[in-house]
């Protein structure tokens, strides 16, 4: 078993701290520079001369939860509760969840963390957290949503993440407000030049021209939808389950005097129009609301608004698993950030646009972008802590922080990735058989290094 380097306390552990040792000892043996632990009684433990980080337990509740399922979850829990915190690298600290995972114990050490549970509430006698959470961590839960994808649950889902608060956002997005992932030409680019290169390289993909309709599915705070209309020319839409980002996005049309160009509603895209009404349609980051069993439903409504051979861009987040298996990344998603959001093989996600009747015509990984791009939101967050906390509370700064950084060392690993699915419809008669893209990917390089700025024409 693993052995303590140092106890900072005169005197060495108590009476409580004694079963608390040799959990942490078992749990943490074998990891490569494990953090340091403060625990409740001010005893600091060093299980390594190496630590990046120190977790600050405040309660012995925590060991007992780790004890019994040696899964990452309950400590994201305590550190959204305020029953926890992370001192040093936040980074550093999530690289428990793999190791936690790789925990593996035989029955005779089973007995024996059980034994110290019971010694470590017997000596403490307590066995619940202490004090009440942080204020507004109930509110952070996500509760009562079971995957069925009623109208009213998906929107309920959408309220949960996007109307939290439109200035909260606003402190660690880009200018242009673009909640995903940027493309950076060159690593040292900056989060606005990196994302509005983004939003010129779906336009690029998508051939937009002058006078074409284009419709944005999932438009979040307008970004896509203002730059086709002011940088293409197009007369583009915008759809959105989120009152705020609604509100936002017509301010924003508004003030930028695109009203002529670009119009936004609040709708389900159960309710597109039945008929072809588009020439080119992107949904960015969006399908991941929709449900895995609901997909079938979400390409047909794609396919039924677009013109023959119109162009679809379909860019979201894919898992590393078939389907959307129980286990520590799903279930803290569904319960703290996206309630309901479902994640899928990108073979998979292929396969059911194809089966709708879609042409795929390219498919672009953009895995180290999402990284970077969660990098440059974790530190832009954390630089705004005190306005964060006072817009929307301390339990949601610390599930936002978390979240996004535990997401970008998942995508740095292809737990997760992103990908831009460029596809058409089928044509019949005359546009049979018709390539509706150049037979090459010339025309979108043509200006590689350029740097992408507002008003480009």
């Amino acid at each position: 078993m693993m052995k303590a380097t140092t106890w900072d306390a005169a005197g060495g552990p108590g009476p409580d701290a004694e079963p608390a040792l040799r959990i942490l000892c078992r749990l943490f043996a074998g990891m490569e520079r494990p953090p340091a632990l403060r625990l409740w009684d001010g005893r600091t433990l060093a299980l390594s001369q190496h630590s990046e980080c120190t977790l600050v337990l405040r309660d012995p509740g925590i060991l007992r939860s780790l004890a019994a399922a040696r899964d990452a979850l309950p400590l994201a829990d305590a550190y959204f509760r305020g029953v926890l915190d992370v001192e040093g690298d936040l980074y550093d600290a999530l690289r428990l969840k793999r190791h936690l995972e790789s925990v593996s114990l035989t029955a005779r050490e089973r007995l024996s963390l059980l034994r110290d549970v019971l010694l470590l509430f017997r000596s403490h006698k307590r066995s619940r957290t202490h004090g009440e959470p942080l204020p507004g961590f109930r509110t952070r839960v996500a509760n009562g949503f079971s995957h069925r994808h009623s109208r009213n649950t998906d929107h309920a889902a959408i309220r949960f993440h996007y109307d939290l608060s439109n200035d909260f956002y606003g402190l660690w997005l880009d200018d242009e407000r673009v909640y995903s992932c940027a493309y950076f030409e060159r690593p040292d680019d900056s989060l606005e030049t990196a994302q509005r290169q983004k939003l010129d390289h779906i336009c690029r993909k998508l051939r937009l021209k002058p006078g074409e309709r284009f419709l944005d599915i999932g438009c979040g705070w307008g970004a896509l939808v203002r730059w086709a209309a002011r940088e293409y020319g197009v007369q583009a839409h915008g759809v959105t389950l989120s009152k705020r980002q609604f509100d936002y996005a017509v301010s924003r049309i508004r003030a930028e005097g695109l009203q002529d160009r670009a119009t936004i509603s609040l709708c389900d895209y159960r309710d597109l129009p039945e008929r072809p009404a588009y020439d080119k349609v992107a949904s960015i980051g969006m399908f991941e609301h929709v449900g895995l069993a609901n997909l079938p439903g979400y390409y047909a409504a794609v396919r039924r608004v677009l013109h023959p051979r119109g162009l679809f861009l379909n860019h979201g987040i894919t898992h590393d698993t078939e389907g959307w298996q129980p286990e520590t990344t799903t279930r803290f998603v569904n319960r703290y950030v996206f309630p309901d959001g479902e994640l899928d093989l990108l073979s998979n996600i292929q396969r059911g646009m194809e089966r709708a009747g879609f042409e795929i015509h390219d498919v672009e990984g953009l895995r180290p972008h999402y990284a970077h791009t969660l990098r440059h939101w974790v530190r832009r967050l954390e630089a705004h802590r005190n306005e964060a906390t006072e817009l929307v509370g301390e339990a949601a700064f610390r599930v936002w922080r978390l979240y996004m950084a535990a997401c970008a060392m998942l995508f740095d690993v292809g737990e997760i990735g992103v990908y831009q699915i460029l596809a058409s419809t089928r044509g019949s008669g005359e546009d049979e058989g018709r390539w509706p893209v150049p037979w090459t990917r010339s025309d979108l390089y043509r200006e590689e290094g350029r740097t992408v700025v507002v008003g480009r024409r």
